[in-house]
């Protein structure tokens, strides 16, 4: 199999259909989890995807019959699609947004079930060339790509005392959770006290697909970009920055993001429509496989850091009880 993080590397971020079943896990669902045939759709976080699809993967084993489309196009587009009733789960980087769940609640869609799935942090990158940089505080990640960086070409231009080196930026773009997570973590408090909008700078290289960020990063040798970790660990050409969010530098791990000890860290999300669900057995088996039997295999499988105990716990009984957001 090899490293399942470097697999996440040449995942395809399109539409894969599986072929999928119904697992016999027990709960209050016994009767829906005899669906043996129907199809569940998904689309959103290009973060959370290939959980979802690694959850599939395992379901087919145990259920041939349902069929299961699992999309990442980004967070935001997957609320987009949510809320128009045209998907049944929707994947996400981040919590949904008031303004989103307003969209939702305008189309009839009044039932959501919010279930955290794992945990994951932004990696901050540059090139392997680049050897003067090792660690980038809050302040300095907010020069170089935070508003008031706009238009700077190097390093020492954004932020006095960093290299005087070309500046190529790469990240994701406006559709994507970890755009939302990256700014509300790390450059919401600074542009407050700068007093000026939360958001990036507009001139840098964008993307929905965490692939190609990594390409561009790969591409310079003193660019500089963020991803999910879960992308960016072992990655080729490419190294991770330690961060120093106020309390020194550390480097992202496994165990410095699930202690939170790693200062951008963030939990993994799905969201199920569940007048959907009610009306879909098919639904309700993977869920019911995706909460009880994979959850915890899957997100170890595709690189993430898997919840804890009472985590995982809390994510089933959220399910299995039909617990919707306010």
């Amino acid at each position: 199999m090899g490293n399942p993080r470097r697999q996440l590397l040449w995942l395809p971020v399109i539409l894969v259909s599986f072929s999928l079943v119904a697992a016999a896990c027990g709960g209050d669902d016994e009767d829906a989890n005899e669906a043996t045939t129907g199809a569940v759709n998904i689309s959103g976080s290009s973060t959370v995807e290939p959980i979802s699809i690694r959850v599939a993967e395992l379901f087919e084993d145990v259920a041939p019959d349902i069929s299961v489309t699992v999309d990442g196009p980004g967070t935001g587009d997957g609320f987009k699609l949510f809320c128009e009733g045209e998907t049944d789960i929707s994947d996400a980087s981040r919590q949904i947004k008031a303004a989103e769940k307003e969209d939702c609640l305008a189309n009839g869609i009044n039932n959501i079930v919010e279930l955290k799935v794992g945990v994951d942090g932004i990696a901050v990158m540059t090139s392997e060339d680049n050897d003067a940089v090792e660690c980038l505080t809050f302040d300095q990640l907010f020069d170089l790509i935070g508003p008031n960086g706009e238009g700077t070409a190097t390093w020492a231009e954004a932020s006095p005392g960093l290299p005087d080196a070309p500046l190529d930026i790469f990240g994701p773009g406006e559709e994507s959770g970890t755009f939302d997570s990256f700014i509300e973590i790390v450059l919401e408090d600074l542009a407050e006290q700068a007093g000026v909008e939360a958001t990036t700078r507009t001139d840098y290289i964008p993307s929905g697909d965490d692939n190609v960020i990594l390409q561009g990063i790969q591409s310079s040798d003193t660019s500089l970009g963020w991803v999910g970790f879960a992308f960016a660990v072992n990655s080729t050409g490419a190294k991770l920055l330690e961060v120093d969010g106020g309390n020194g530098c550390v480097s992202p791990t496994d165990e410095t993001i699930a202690s939170n000890e790693y200062p951008i860290s963030r939990d993994l999300w799905i969201y199920v429509n569940a007048d959907k669900a009610a009306a879909n057995d098919a639904i309700v088996a993977y869920l019911d496989f995706y909460v009880s039997e994979a959850l915890s295999a899957a997100v170890s499988d595709v690189g993430y850091v898997p919840l804890n105990e009472a985590a995982r716990a809390e994510t089933a009984e959220r399910w299995h009880s039909r617990t919707t957001i306010g």
